[in-house]
């Protein structure tokens, strides 16, 4: 049953009008871009969705509208995470989860709880979600890092299937996998970790490129999964340069203006962030050129 969530789960951003409401039209063309380009699974309302600054009403309609647009019927991970351990709770309670295969929820932030505090946060969030859970570990975001002795004495719960692990720390990772039950899933919350991850017993990715280039990316991480180190290495070359420009004005101010270069949607955020400069921009294209991520960019 894991299986659903190997390979390349899409952290799906969630596009603006310039008014800055939803544009369903755009996510439409997003959803449709991801899913051809052969990745395995959605991830809605991560922190590449803006999370934060996306309304209760909102979350649900994105989800709802996802669910319908689903023409592949890939498996959805649907993010419900936050600091405040009841009103997670009570989220995950008024939460309608037909058609949700798993949910993604981050380490409790700013509140900085002690490992007890982290177990006992994740064992009432297991225990009311009616679908999996996968742990999200990213400690530049929350302020602390769960570690991996942490992450391993969750595995044991039933319904806590993974970890979303961006700690970027690899001798974490291979604790993990040395401790962890055998069909709990280690996911890379880096996308230029990923196959490095994959190679010592990862089982994925996911991904903020892979909004932007599905089909690359993707062909890359199968690569990895099937044992093809030598070409999944050569094709993670092609992303090391613009990575970083990812996430230089912050995330996912970085992808989205990829899509808006790639004509798929605008580059819209909302406050606190702030739309990517022109300098960026222009620094993405020529990235972008020279790497051959894309042929041609006016």
């Amino acid at each position: 049953m894991n299986s659903r969530f190997k390979g390349v789960g899409v952290a799906m951003v969630t596009p603006f009008n310039a008014d800055l409401s939803i544009d369903y039209a755009g996510f439409g063309r997003l959803i449709q871009h991801i899913s051809d380009g052969g990745v395995d699974y959605f991830v809605l309302q991560g922190t590449t969705g803006e999370s934060p600054t996306v309304g209760k009403s909102e979350k649900k309609e994105l989800l709802r509208f996802l669910k319908e647009n689903n023409t592949r019927q890939l498996p959805i991970v649907y993010g419900v995470g936050g600091n405040d351990t009841s009103e997670v709770v009570e989220t995950i309670k008024s939460t309608d989860f037909q058609g949700v295969d798993a949910i993604l929820s981050v380490c409790p932030y700013y509140n900085k709880p002690g490992k007890r505090g982290v177990i006992e946060h994740f064992t009432r969030i297991a225990e009311a979600s009616p679908v999996s859970v996968i742990l999200y570990n990213i400690p530049p975001r929350t302020g602390i890092n769960m570690s991996a002795e942490t992450i391993c004495t969750l595995a044991q719960h039933p319904n806590i299937i993974g970890v979303k692990e961006a700690s970027c720390i690899i001798e974490q990772c291979m604790e993990i996998v040395r401790d962890k039950p055998e069909d709990f899933l280690l996911i890379s919350g880096d996308d230029v970790q990923a196959v490095p991850i994959i190679s010592i017993g990862g089982s994925g990715v996911m991904s903020v490129i892979a909004n932007a280039f599905p089909t690359k990316f993707s062909g890359m991480i199968h690569a990895a999964l099937q044992g093809d180190f030598g070409f999944a290495s050569r094709e993670l070359g092609h992303f090391l340069r613009i990575d970083p420009l990812l996430y230089e004005e912050g995330n996912p101010v970085g992808v989205k203006k990829i899509l808006e270069i790639l004509g798929i949607t605008g580059s819209g955020v909302r406050l606190p962030l702030y739309t990517a400069s022109d300098d960026l921009g222009e620094r993405m294209k020529t990235v972008l050129q020279k790497d051959r991520l894309v042929e041609l960019v006016a």
